[in-house]
């Protein structure tokens, strides 16, 4: 049985710590460009559309062969607007079509050091498992772990999560995930339509630092540029 998997990247133009983020040049291209090409190899993905408010990001995203079928209001533009109401925009948008998806992958172009294979691996347990998302995840570092994390009560340190805390060698300790962006989120419309993003069965897709790195401020652009540059 076939399935419609539709690739979505969100690439607002407004951005305040990098201006203009989602289209400055990291490892010798835009760096929308490193998640176009990753989506557009997939081999689940049906269609790889960039949501964007901005006319030059969609023609970059254009020249790069992502689809850019309309363009996003407003209200689903500003610094404010959440990630949800992106997708059920385009969601909206895609269920008026013919392509009805059975599943949406998000894909942040921030992650440029997100392959295809990550996709594809994603979409796979998304595919074999009964869960409403697959999200990519980071481990978190032990030493940022609640069981080493502490907070100032008074002027003075106190243990984040006492019940934790007593634990200290790093082979002892509890694993705890974080999100990675995320650089792949694989979500179910349904999920969306009801105002969600996980559901209640998200299962993880585990990825490393070095392949999670978020661009979010000028250093983290630094350490991209300089990873594809070298690849």
């Amino acid at each position: 049985m076939s399935h419609q998997v539709v690739g979505l990247i969100p690439a607002r133009g407004g951005s305040k710590q990098i201006p203009r983020k989602n289209i400055i040049q990291c490892g010798g291209k835009p760096l929308i460009a490193h998640t176009i090409e990753a989506a557009l190899s997939s081999k689940y993905l049906n269609q790889v559309i960039v949501s964007t408010d901005d006319e030059e990001i969609a023609n970059i995203s254009r020249s790069y062969g992502a689809d850019v079928p309309f363009l996003r209001p407003d209200e689903c533009s500003d610094d404010d607007a959440p990630m949800i109401a992106v997708l059920r925009h385009a969601l909206k948008r895609l269920m008026n079509s013919q392509n009805q998806p059975d599943a949406l992958v998000l894909l942040q172009p921030t992650s440029p050091l997100r392959s295809t294979k990550h996709i594809d691996e994603a979409v796979e347990i998304f595919l074999s498992n009964q869960a409403t998302s697959v999200v990519s995840v980071i481990e978190i570092p032990h030493q940022f772990s609640p069981s080493s994390a502490l907070s100032l009560e008074a002027g003075f340190l106190a243990p984040l999560s006492p019940e934790l805390s007593a634990t200290t060698r790093r082979q002892d300790k509890k694993k705890f995930y974080a999100r990675n962006g995320p650089a792949i989120l694989v979500c179910r419309p349904d999920v969306i339509e009801s105002n969600e993003l996980y559901g209640k069965r998200c299962m993880p897709y585990f990825m490393s630092a070095r392949e999670s790195i978020d661009i979010d401020e000028p250093f983290d652009l630094e350490i991209a540029d300089y990873i594809l540059r070298k690849k």
